[in-house]
């Protein structure tokens, strides 16, 4: 069995051998997760996780003032990791949402949390209710780069439609491209720590308060015509093997994306097989194109309704594939989805020209998360 936790220390193929027979597309026609709070490492070590002891040059007074502040649940981190290279961070993960969290006049508090996959650029800011707007947003971004000293970024992830406008709007003027996106891992990670070290120690904090701005699970849509496949199948790598394809991925890989399992810190045995979908077409470039603009998430296999789903983006689902509904068929998908979640939620989606090849056109290594309880 796989577990899940936040590594906060950090410093940083065989052929696909296919489950079941292959099956076709089809023109138009929740997973348990491992991940525990529990393993989370504390607030004040997670911001200081990168600092080099010979670098600390302070004395107990100092000390102590930063410990306080750092265990204060009402204060807020503007981070930047003295190690790294900021210029190097052109990829922000964004979040600009109520909190459970009640000020003085009884009003939930907003809070806008920044940082970057690696964790490198950490900041928090808290904001009431009543100047929530794409200038306020703008402000706060341009604020950021001129504290820390980091260039503005190319692209901002973003995982909630209902604020799609506002930062929008805000990335816009700042000639920033903004990305909505479930592929927000490390800012996925970071909320549920900051739920469970800071937002509960809050001296506002309203508990069995629900999210104001809940994550949508849509009713899957029809897979548009260029998406589509000519056959697929159920595959499986060992786990070491999937570490391999991320280590060349740059080299080997022009479409695809991967993940920082290190940061992730899922525990999996070498030997353990991480389940994936191989799709196979005489068109796999055009199509690993097409599916690289798509911010894919995760694929579901539907056992009940005898087809897998696609997610993309921040709520569009598709229904990928379909296979007609046979005891074989179904205890095939059931054991994909029992692999998956002894993997961790770890998966993977291959686009390959042949199904018996060794080579994959475009890779993508994909995780379900629980979505953030803020």
């Amino acid at each position: 069995m796989a577990t899940l936790g936040f590594n906060t220390t950090r410093i940083q193929t065989p052929s696909l051998p296919r489950i079941p027979k292959s099956s076709c597309f089809t023109k138009p026609i929740k997973t348990h997760h491992l991940f525990s709070s529990e393993t989370l490492l504390k607030r004040c070590r997670f911001v200081s996780r990168s600092l080099p002891e010979s670098s600390l040059s302070i004395t107990k007074e100092q000390e102590v003032a930063n410990e306080v502040l750092e265990d204060d649940p009402t204060s807020e981190l503007s981070y930047l990791d003295p190690e790294s290279d900021a210029e190097s961070i052109k990829e922000w993960e964004l979040d600009f949402c109520s909190r459970p969290i009640l000020d003085s006049r009884g009003k939930k508090i907003w809070e806008l949390v920044v940082c970057d996959a690696s964790l490198s650029l950490q900041v928090t800011k808290y904001f009431p209710n009543n100047v929530i707007n794409s200038i306020t947003l703008k402000d706060a971004i341009v604020t950021i780069t001129q504290d820390l000293g980091v260039p503005l970024p190319e692209r901002i992830r973003f995982f909630r439609s209902q604020m799609q406008t506002i930062i929008t709007k805000a990335c816009k003027e700042l000639a920033i491209k903004a990305v909505p996106s479930k592929r927000c891992l490390s800012l996925f990670l970071w909320l549920q720590e900051r739920y469970d070290t800071v937002y509960t120690r809050h001296p506002g904090f309203q508990k069995g308060s629900l999210p104001l701005l809940s994550l949508d699970n849509p009713f899957p849509m029809n897979l548009p015509e260029n998406l589509f496949g000519e056959r697929w199948a159920f595959v499986q790598l060992p786990y070491s093997a999937v570490r391999e394809e991320i280590a060349d991925f740059e080299e080997k890989f022009v479409f695809g994306a991967t993940l920082d399992l290190d940061l992730l810190g899922i525990e999996v045995d070498e030997n353990t097989l991480i389940p994936g979908l191989s799709v196979a077409t005489s068109r796999a470039k055009p199509l690993a194109a097409w599916m690289n603009g798509l911010e894919v998430c995760s694929i579901e296999a539907d056992s009940s309704k005898g087809c897998l789903i696609l997610s993309v983006g921040i709520s569009t689902r598709y229904v990928y594939a379909t296979y007609k509904k046979t005891p074989v068929t179904t205890d095939e998908a059931e054991a994909w989805e029992s692999a998956k979640k002894a993997s961790g939620g770890l998966h993977f989606l291959a686009i390959q020209d042949d199904l018996d090849s060794d080579d994959c056109v475009g890779f993508w290594l994909l995780i379900d998360l629980p979505p953030p309880p803020v």
